[in-house]
């Protein structure tokens, strides 16, 4: 189930977007956006069956906050699946198992999913094969929130390790961009 909440959406120039949601998490129980106010937090979009965007993203950052060390103790990170159809709660949980401990996957219901992704910007569109099996299109940025939940910054896939780590340790001390 999702519950929204009242949130600011301007990427540009202006008021900064806030997150806002209530999702199935894959450690148990829901994940309230609310509850994450007073500590920074990055999110990512993407889907299980991803063969290069989604691991890489997930690796590099796991890389990056084991390097950070004591000052990304308590950074949460999370995938949302852009693949409700496949990607259940245990599905991604087995699934993040191969990457850092900070990571928590988030489920949503298709409809779940098509408001968060409207309200985020995001794209995603299923593309067929041959077989029976398909894969996802889907932005390929993680997103980071500051402690009031309000989008501080980006990181793009493929992007130079020296510039996440800048931006991640602006992040966790407050700073500005």
């Amino acid at each position: 189930m999702l519950i929204w909440h009242p949130a600011e959406m301007n990427f540009g120039g202006g008021a900064q977007t806030k997150a806002n949601f209530v999702l199935s998490s894959s450690r148990g129980g829901k994940v309230d956006s609310r509850n994450l106010l007073g500590t920074p937090f990055m999110v990512h979009f993407g889907y299980t069956h991803c063969t290069e965007v989604c691991p890489t993203m997930l690796n590099d950052v796991g890389n990056m906050l084991h390097k950070l060390g004591p000052a990304a103790k308590d950074m949460r990170v999370f995938f949302i699946t852009v693949d409700p159809d496949r990607d259940t709660v245990e599905t991604v949980r087995d699934f993040l198992a191969n990457f850092d401990p900070h990571i928590e996957g988030l489920v949503p219901t298709p409809g779940e999913l098509q408001q968060l992704a409207s309200e985020f910007r995001v794209f995603y569109t299923k593309v067929p094969s041959a077989s029976s099996a398909y894969s996802m299109d889907h932005t390929a940025s993680m997103f980071l929130f500051d402690a009031n939940g309000r989008l501080f910054d980006t990181i793009a896939f493929g992007e130079p390790p020296e510039m996440v780590e800048e931006k991640m340790l602006k992040l966790f001390s407050g700073g500005q961009r």
